[in-house]
Order: C-alpha cells, then sequence, then structure tokens
C-alpha cells in the first residue's frame, strides 16, 4: 500500500496516497508517514488489543475488529456455524469448539450419559510426560441427563476435559472420567472443586456410600521408552503396593473387604520381579490394586470414592509419589524404604494434610472435615 516517502526540507508526502502533507496533518505510524485522511479512511483498531492496523489486515466480523495476532491466540470459530468466539465464550464437546447456541444442539442431540464402554480419542492436558486419566464414581441422585449437564459445563466450560459414563456397579448413579492431564493440571487448571460441590448440591455422595471407587490410569510410557523398562518401574510399583499394604489400605478408606472385592492385592513376594511375575500370571482380572490389563496404563483402583476435594488432591500427589519412588530407586533401595522414609520426603499440603488425617504421618493427628 504503501510508495517510497519523498520528502525535502519544506515538504512531506503521505505515504499512503503520495499527496503533499499540509502542515502537521499527518501521523507517523509503524514507521510511515500518513496523512490524516488516509488514517481515518485506510486504517483501524483492534478492539482487543487497541492497535492500529491497515483495514486490509483486519480480521474478526462485522461485529469486531481485530488484529491478527488476537484473532489467532484469542479467539476460535464455532464447528458448526462459524461464528467467530472468544475463547473463553467457547464450548467443547468431542473434540469439536460450538458457540452457546450449537452447542445446546448438539448436547440435546447426543448423549450426556455414555455406556460404560464408551472410549473418545484422549486429549492429553499439561506440560510434561506423566498423565493421571482419573475415574471418580458418585452414587445416590440418579443417572440424571439435567444433573449431567450442570457437571459437564462446570468441567468443560473452557476446554473438554471430562465426561460421564453409566457404571453397572453403582446403585443410582455415574461414573465421572476425565481426559489425562498432568498433575499440576489437575490441581490447577481443572475445575474440581467445583464439580464436586455441585456434585453433593445436587444429592451424590461418594465416600459415603458402599459403591463408589476413585480409580487413577498413568501412562506406561512416562516410566520409559522401552516395554522392559516399564516393567521394571511397574514391578517396583507392585512392590511398594504390597511392602506398604497396611499404610495403603489406610489411606485407601477401604474396608478389606471391599479392597478384596474390587482390588485385591497379588501377594507379597521379596523381590519386585517376584511380585511381577506372579501378577502377570494371577487370576485377579482388572480387579486389582493395581490394574494391569489396560496396554497403554496402568491403573491404581485402591481407593475409595470421595467429594471431598483435598483427599482427592492428595490421592492423586500420593500415586505420583509411588511413581516417583519406583522409578528413582533400585529394587534393593525400595526394599530398605520404610513408610517413615517416604512419607518423610512428602512436601505437597495437601497429602500431608490427608496423611495426618489417617495418622499416617509421623503420628502426628489433625483435626478432619467429613468425608463426602
Amino acid at each position: 500500500m504503501s510508495e517510497e516517502v519523498k520528502t525535502t526540507e519544506e515538504t512531506l508526502y503521505c505515504e499512503c496516497c503520495g499527496c503533499v502533507i499540509d502542515d502537521d496533518d499527518y501521523t507517523e505510524w509503524n514507521g510511515q508517514i500518513i496523512c490524516s485522511d488516509c488514517l481515518e479512511n485506510h486504517t483501524t483498531t483492534c478492539e482487543c488489543c487497541g492497535e492500529r492496523i491497515w483495514d486490509e489486515d483486519v480480521y474478526g466480523d462485522n461485529d469486531i475488529t481485530l488484529c491478527s495476532h488476537c484473532y489467532h491466540h484469542n479467539y476460535t470459530r464455532c464447528s458448526c456455524c462459524d461464528a467467530l468466539l472468544h475463547e473463553d465464550d467457547a464450548y467443547y464437546l468431542d473434540g469439536e469448539t460450538y458457540c452457546r447456541d450449537c452447542y445446546e444442539d448438539e448436547r440435546e442431540e447426543s448423549n450426556l450419559i455414555h455406556e460404560y464402554g464408551y472410549k473418545p480419542n484422549p486429549i492429553f492436558y499439561g506440560e510434561g510426560n506423566r498423565y493421571f486419566g482419573i475415574e471418580l464414581e458418585i452414587d445416590g441422585a440418579g443417572r440424571d441427563d439435567d444433573f449431567a449437564e450442570e457437571l459437564l459445563d462446570i468441567a468443560n466450560a473452557r476446554a473438554e476435559l471430562l465426561y460421564i459414563k453409566t457404571d453397572g456397579s453403582l446403585d443410582d448413579g455415574m461414573e465421572l472420567v476425565s481426559h489425562p492431564c498432568t498433575m499440576n493440571y489437575h490441581i490447577n487448571e481443572f475445575p474440581w472443586e467445583d464439580i464436586m460441590h455441585r456434585a453433593v448440591r445436587q444429592g451424590y455422595r461418594s465416600h459415603q456410600t458402599s459403591t463408589c471407587g476413585l480409580h487413577l490410569h498413568v501412562n506406561r510410557n512416562a516410566f520409559s521408552d522401552s516395554q522392559e523398562g516399564q516393567d521394571e518401574v511397574i514391578s517396583r510399583i507392585l512392590y511398594f503396593v504390597e511392602h506398604h499394604w497396611n499404610e495403603l489400605l489406610k489411606f485407601s478408606r477401604r474396608s478389606e473387604y471391599t479392597m478384596n472385592r474390587w482390588a485385591a492385592r497379588y501377594g507379597y513376594e521379596h523381590t519386585p520381579k517376584a511380585i511381577m511375575d506372579k501378577a502377570k500370571k494371577g487370576g485377579n482380572g482388572r480387579y486389582a490394586a493395581v490394574n494391569l490389563c489396560n496396554y497403554h496404563t496402568v491403573e491404581f483402583r485402591l481407593f475409595r470414592g470421595t467429594l471431598k476435594y483435598n483427599t482427592f488432591i492428595a490421592t492423586i500427589q500420593l500415586v505420583n509419589r509411588i511413581c516417583d519412588v519406583a522409578m528413582y530407586n533400585t529394587d534393593d533401595s525400595i526394599a530398605k524404604l520404610s513408610w517413615s522414609d517416604f512419607v518423610a520426603d512428602v512436601t505437597e499440603p495437601e497429602l500431608i494434610q490427608y496423611l495426618k488425617e489417617r495418622q499416617l504421618y509421623v503420628n502426628e493427628e489433625v483435626c478432619a472435615e467429613e468425608e463426602m
């Protein structure tokens, strides 16, 4: 659009239209001298950041003017009607982006509560290589589409983080399933606390039932790129669980009966490899404390369900710690690791609080809120 500027000591020329500029009737912008008429007729300002741009560089629609940077970094489009949306106003369903109206239409046509076998393509959230996929069972208030919609609206307001399934082991409830996220993402970005508060207000319970569990899946390739390396780490996870079974049973809030029914142990052996061999030959199937039946993940099934946020976060932190000790210890050193040594290295406040509540942290007792 611009032409080479022509200047003399007495004369200025507009670099847009080439006309002589009278007096001070111009603006120096973006390294160019522009007369006031061209500035008014051929430029505008981005309504997001306030930067001035050429008319031909405008993004947006009839309702909003945007520069390229703001358009590509802060806005998206509805997959159905192509409406321009700020990311804060977008809704997500099955990997697609929608405006509110199209989202409601899609939700009416789709099942809010999927069948138990439903498995969408995973969406990974957070920076890192260790991801946690979480299954939280809630019971007592029904397989209710309206309640499910409320929970999904909270969870998926900014990204598609959660879906809901039926589960035959529940009396009158449903299973909340997250897409895989790093621990930091679960704690700092995922609106778990708001989801739990709403579920409690809806009448659901998790700990206060005889049916609900909290299951955590960890991706196997977080342990190693090789099958052999993965098996070595997993064998030490199994050894840690068996070696500290009494403490983990107390942490889990399960009874021995429900643990044996839904998350049975493999049985103690003197080496990680021996326990791994037993697990591979065992008949527990997926109802094992550490389920190895999934090709891509290891599933920790020990824990009773909860709608108490601190307990929930502490459980993720515990599993993360167990993975760490399995990765960074040898077979010999993990055999020498006492429970006291293990908890002495804990720094996460939620996990420390919960360990104290369960009297698993240097015999220090604290007052605990009621589990939900």
